[in-house]
C-alpha cells in the first residue's frame, strides 16, 4: 500500500507533492483538534477546587451566571464570600444555599460597584483576611439596557460599564491575589462575553464589548504572570445564557440556562486561560470563525439596530 503510495506520488508534477503534504498536514491538524475538543468537552475529569482553597469569593451572586456559580461551588463543599450590592439579595441567596446544602459558611459582603468602589475593595479585604480564599469568580457586570451607538451612550452609563466591568474586576483580583500569591495557589475565573472573543465585532455595544476585550487579555496576561505561582487565572467566555442581562427568559440547546452554564463551567477551572465550556457554544465559535468577517459584522449589526428599535419603543410607551 506504502508503496503504491510513493508510485502515484512519484508521478505526480513536482509542485504537486508539496500540496499533497500540505494537505495531509491539514487533515492530521483537524483531526487532533477535534479529538482534543471530545476530550476537554466530554472526557477530561474537572479539577478538585479544594485543593485551591477551602473558601470561594463570587461577585454578582443574587443573580444570573453568579448565583449559578455560588450554587455549585457550595455543591462541592467551599465555603462562599458572597460579595454584591443588595444586602437583602444576599441573604435570600445565602439561606437558600446553606438550606440545600447544610454547613457550608457563608459571608456577605455588600459592595455597590458603581459607588465608592474604594470603601467596598476595602469591606471585601477585610471579610478574606485569614481566610483561605482559593477560588475566585469575578462575574458582576453590565451591558446596556439595550444597543445603541456610541455617540447614543449616556455619560452615566458610560461611567458605570467602565467602572463595574473594569475597575471592579481589575480591583476585586487584585485584593483577592493577595492572599493566594502567599499561600502559592489559587483559580482566577473572570466572566468575559463572545462580543469580544467569539464575533468579530459588536456594533451597537461597542463600549460593552471592549470592556470584555480587556477582561480576556487582562486574564490571559495574569494567566502567564501567575501559572509557576500556583494559580490559574481563566477567560470563560459564554455566548447567549438564559439571563435577565441577556434578555432571554428561557433556556434551550444553544442558550444554556444559568445553573446549566454554572455546571458546565466548573468543569473547565483550572485549565485553560480562555475557553467556552459550554459544548453547544464552542461549536457555534467553531463555526462563526470560518465565515467571512463582513458576512458576521453585517448580521450583528441588522441585528442590533433591530434591538435598538424596540428598545426605544419600549422607552416611548413608557413616556405616553
Amino acid at each position: 500500500m506504502e508503496r503504491c503510495l510513493f508510485e502515484q506520488l512519484k508521478t505526480l508534477p513536482f509542485w504537486c507533492v508539496p500540496l499533497f503534504f500540505l494537505g495531509c498536514i491539514s487533515i492530521l491538524k483537524t483531526s487532533l483538534g477535534l479529538l482534543n475538543w471530545v476530550y476537554v468537552s466530554f472526557l477530561r475529569p474537572p479539577k478538585n477546587l479544594k485543593k485551591y482553597g477551602s473558601w470561594a469569593l463570587v461577585t454578582g451572586p443574587t443573580d444570573g451566571i453568579g448565583k449559578g456559580f455560588a450554587f455549585e461551588l457550595a455543591g462541592k463543599g467551599l465555603n462562599l464570600v458572597l460579595v454584591g450590592r443588595n444586602p437583602e439579595k444576599l441573604s435570600e441567596v445565602s439561606e437558600a444555599i446553606k438550606a440545600k446544602f447544610g454547613k457550608i459558611q457563608i459571608k456577605n459582603v455588600v459592595v455597590d460597584f458603581a459607588g465608592d468602589l474604594s470603601e467596598g475593595i476595602q469591606r471585601i479585604g477585610e471579610a478574606i483576611e485569614g481566610v483561605d480564599v482559593g477560588v475566585l469568580i469575578n462575574n458582576v457586570g453590565i451591558s446596556y439596557p439595550y444597543a445603541r451607538y456610541f455617540h447614543e451612550v449616556d455619560e452615566q452609563l458610560l461611567k458605570n460599564l467602565l467602572k463595574i466591568n473594569v475597575e471592579g474586576t481589575t480591583k476585586v483580583t487584585q485584593v483577592v491575589l493577595q492572599g493566594m500569591v502567599k499561600r502559592k495557589r489559587g483559580a482566577i475565573v473572570n466572566i468575559g462575553s463572545g462580543a469580544a472573543t467569539v464575533i468579530p465585532s459588536d456594533p451597537l455595544y461597542a463600549v460593552y464589548a471592549g470592556t470584555k476585550a480587556y477582561i480576556n487579555q487582562f486574564s490571559r496576561s495574569l494567566y502567564v504572570e501567575y501559572k509557576k505561582s500556583g494559580i490559574d487565572v481563566q477567560c470563560q467566555v459564554p455566548l447567549y445564557v438564559a439571563t435577565k442581562m441577556a434578555s432571554i427568559r428561557r433556556a434551550s440547546f444553544m442558550v444554556p440556562s444559568t445553573s446549566g452554564y454554572a455546571r458546565a463551567a466548573m468543569r473547565w477551572i483550572g485549565y485553560e486561560p480562555c475557553c467556552t465550556p459550554y459544548w453547544p457554544h464552542s461549536l457555534m465559535w467553531g463555526l462563526i470563525s470560518i465565515l467571512p468577517e463582513s458576512a458576521i459584522d453585517a448580521y450583528r449589526l441588522r441585528f442590533s439596530i433591530g434591538v435598538r428599535k424596540k428598545g426605544q419603543l419600549k422607552d416611548a410607551r413608557k413616556k405616553e
